[in-house]
């Protein structure tokens, strides 16, 4: 495990284009109250940032249409998990500057969803609350994913403050593991501050595991604890990484990789989870979601549609632009801010391989919602049951 500086200037470029200093206190109630205002509150969130520019993306001339923008205003991080490429300690974080003309183009594209991505993105707290309060301010659903070490209450307090709309709280294990740091034991005040804290600012929260060959007991105990502090739950396949990357220290004799002798408990993992997924459960994944995982471990994986560089973009700590996490590290000149060069014969040239050997929950809804008829399809089971809280997945 790596120690870093969890505060520190921008590296570059934040003068008068900066980030305007955020109001704190925004709020001067005590919240939304009542679970029904809290329902209302994220129903109206969802229709402004996520349906209407869906219904525009359809209408509007063109290929690119972004509904959902990665930031990555950091690739540090202050845990190291064996199996996680998606950092690099080298790398400068995003100034400013970058982080606001990114919000201002991804506003005049028609999209309204940043998730703000690392590495570590509470790195600088500081900084991910200037970014949130700007983009928040402009209109977006803002997304944290992080490992919850560095979300200290008061700074839940201030990014709640700001507009923060869902965290996805990266845990693995309940206690620490050798190779898996993300671990709830160490973040628990962390993470119930968190909860109780969602109908005061009107944030959601879940838990996003990973399915490895050291912590497959640990996933079945995580699945009731979010089902406890109904919270939802997010699950992936443990992957190798699609591309070479230079960086990454752990590829040969990775003791989390999952191995064909591993597979019977993996199935028997998913069909636990596909049970109580059926009993209400909440989670992001859909049954055949689950269900499919079985299959891409064999290697065995339906042609599945991907709006990566389409629907969905990353924006790198420079600037520089990318169709999703696969090609982070990828050569390929996409382009950058405001002046996006994704190809559509390029990227379908791409994703004919690359779909095999990807499983991505983000870009598996995407595609999948993407189709009018399944999202009216979904919308209308909302609506058999009053619109009273999501219930089920894509």
């Amino acid at each position: 495990m790596e120690t870093l500086d969890v505060e520190r200037p921008a590296p570059h470029g934040a003068g008068g284009n900066g980030l305007p200093d955020p109001l704190y206190p925004r709020r001067t109630d005590d919240g939304l109250g009542s679970h029904g205002a809290y329902q209302r509150f994220n129903r109206r969130r969802a229709v402004k940032c996520w349906l209407v520019p869906y219904l525009k993306s359809h209408v509007l001339p063109g290929d690119f249409h972004p509904l959902l923008a990665y930031l990555f205003t950091e690739y540090k991080c202050n845990l190291d998990c064996h199996y996680c490429w998606a950092y690099d300690n080298r790398v400068k974080g995003m100034s400013e500057e970058t982080a606001r003309r990114s919000i201002d183009w991804l506003h005049d594209s028609g999209c309204r969803a940043l998730a703000i991505m690392g590495g570590e993105p509470l790195l600088r707290p500081k900084f991910v609350h200037k970014v949130i309060d700007y983009a928040t301010q402009r209109g977006f659903f803002c997304y944290l994913p992080t490992n919850g070490r560095l979300m200290r209450p008061e700074v839940i307090d201030r990014l709640g403050d700001a507009g923060m709309a869902t965290v996805n709280l990266a845990v693995d294990v309940v206690d620490e593991k050798p190779g898996l740091p993300k671990a709830l034991a160490p973040i628990r005040p962390n993470f119930d501050y968190l909860v109780r804290q969602q109908h005061r600012y009107g944030y959601t929260v879940f838990l996003n595991i990973n399915i490895t060959r050291i912590n497959m007991e640990d996933v079945r105990a995580l699945t009731e604890i979010g089902h406890d502090h109904d919270v939802a739950t997010d699950y992936h396949i443990n992957e190798a990484p699609m591309q070479e990357q230079a960086h990454f220290k752990h590829e040969n004799g990775n003791g989390t990789y999952l191995t064909p002798e591993d597979f019977p408990r993996v199935d028997d993992l998913l069909d636990h989870l596909i049970e109580r997924n059926r009993q209400g459960y909440k989670m992001i994944n859909s049954v055949q979601h689950l269900t499919d995982m079985k299959a891409f471990l064999r290697g065995r994986v339906d042609p599945w549609t991907c709006r990566a560089g389409q629907n969905a973009v990353i924006i790198r700590t420079d600037g520089t632009l990318a169709p999703c996490f696969t090609y982070y590290s990828d050569p390929h000149d996409w382009g950058l801010i405001g002046h996006p060069k994704f190809d559509t014969r390029e990227l379908d040239r791409r994703k004919a391989v690359c779909y095999r050997t990807c499983l991505s929950t983000c870009q598996h809804t995407l595609g999948y919602a993407y189709s009018v008829r399944n999202t009216a399809r979904w919308l209308a089971r909302q609506a058999r049951h009053g619109f009273k809280g999501v219930t089920g997945s894509f």
